[in-house]
C-alpha cells in the first residue's frame, strides 16, 4: 500500500541485540556480522522511523526514548515473527530453559502454563528457580537465567516483554483476632522483599507498631504460619487458601500499595524453547487480560 513503512525484521532484531548485548561489536559478533554492517543496518532502520534511536553515554550505548518506544515493539514484533516461523518450521526444541520466579507467589500465578509446557516439550529440561525479584534481574543480566517474571523498580526496565499490575492483600487465619494494643505480627520473606516493604509503610503510616514474628524465604512456609495464626501477612489472591481471610481497612489494616510485576528476557540469547514459552505465557496473560500493559510505559 502507498505511504506505508514496513520495519524489516532483520533490522529490527539487528536493533534489539545492539541495545541487549551492550553495542555494535558484541551484537556483530552474536549475528555473524561485521561492526561497520551493524552500523548500517541501525542507520537504515533510524532513516525509516526517522528518529535517533541510539546515542553515545560514556562508553556505553543506550535507546534514546524514541528508541525505547521502538524496542518495545520491536521485541514483540520479532516474538511474533519467531513464533510464527517455529510454527511451519516445527523447529526442534530441546536442551536447557532457566526460568526465575519471585519468592512472593512462587509458581503459583503461572503455573498452569508452565506445567502445559513441560508436558508438551518433555524434550526440554526446565530449571524453576525462586528468588527474589532483585537477584531475578542480576541473574538475567548475568545470562544465569532465561526468563524471568519478577517485580518492577520502574516502569521501564531493560527486557522487558509485558508487565501488570499485583494487588497485594492482608491475609490472615479465619481465627484471628485483632488487639490494637499489640504490635501487629507479621510474617514476611527476607529483607528485600517488596511485600514485606509494603506492609511496613502500611502500618506505618497509621503509627501502628508492628514486629516480626516469622521470616522465611518459602511461600508454603509464610501460608502455613499465617493458617496457624502465628502472623498475618501480604498475600495474592492466587496464593490465599481455604482458612484464610482478607484484612481490610474495617479491620484496622490498610490497603497495600499495588507492585508492578513484569515478563522479562533477552530475546537474542533465547533459544526456539524459550521463545516458545515466552509465547505460552504471553498468551496466558493475555487471557487473564487485567491490569496487563503489553508495552511499558
Amino acid at each position: 500500500m502507498p505511504g506505508i513503512t514496513n520495519l524489516p525484521t532483520d533490522l529490527l532484531r539487528t536493533f534489539i541485540a545492539v541495545v541487549e548485548l551492550g553495542g555494535h561489536s558484541r551484537a556483530g559478533a552474536f549475528l555473524g556480522r561485521s561492526q561497520p554492517a551493524i552500523s548500517l543496518q541501525i542507520r537504515r532502520l533510524e532513516e525509516l522511523v526517522r528518529v535517533p534511536l541510539l546515542a553515545q553515554e560514556g562508553r556505553s550505548i543506550q535507546p534514546t526514548p524514541a528508541g525505547e518506544a521502538l524496542l518495545s515493539y520491536a521485541r514483540e514484533m520479532i516474538r511474533i515473527n519467531d513464533e510464527a516461523v517455529g510454527y511451519f518450521h516445527r523447529s526442534d526444541k530441546t536442551g536447557v530453559l532457566r526460568i526465575g520466579l519471585p519468592t512472593d507467589y512462587a509458581v503459583a500465578f503461572l503455573q498452569s502454563a508452565i506445567t502445559a509446557f513441560v508436558q508438551a516439550h518433555a524434550e526440554v529440561e526446565l530449571e524453576i528457580h525462586c528468588d527474589l525479584s532483585r537477584q531475578l534481574h542480576q541473574d538475567l543480566r548475568a545470562d544465569e537465567l532465561d526468563v524471568i517474571i519478577a517485580m518492577m523498580s520502574n516502569a521501564r526496565m531493560p527486557y522487558l516483554s509485558r508487565a501488570w499490575i499485583e494487588q497485594p492483600i492482608w491475609a490472615a487465619a479465619e481465627g484471628f483476632h485483632d488487639t490494637p494494643k499489640r504490635p501487629v505480627p507479621l510474617g514476611a520473606h527476607p529483607e528485600g522483599c517488596d511485600y514485606r516493604a509494603r506492609m511496613i509503610q502500611a502500618l506505618d503510616s497509621i503509627e501502628r507498631r508492628w514486629r516480626i514474628v516469622y521470616t522465611g524465604p518459602g511461600i508454603s512456609g509464610l501460608q502455613n504460619a499465617v493458617l496457624n495464626g502465628l502472623c498475618v501477612s501480604a498475600l495474592t489472591k492466587a496464593t490465599m487458601l481455604p482458612g484464610m481471610r482478607v484484612l481490610d481497612n474495617t479491620d484496622g489494616f490498610p490497603a497495600l500499595e499495588p507492585l508492578r510485576v513484569g515478563l522479562f528476557y533477552k530475546h537474542p540469547r533465547l533459544s526456539a524453547a524459550g521463545l516458545q514459552l515466552v509465547s505460552d505465557l504471553v498468551a496466558r496473560l493475555d487471557s487473564v487480560g487485567a491490569g496487563i500493559n503489553p508495552f511499558p510505559g
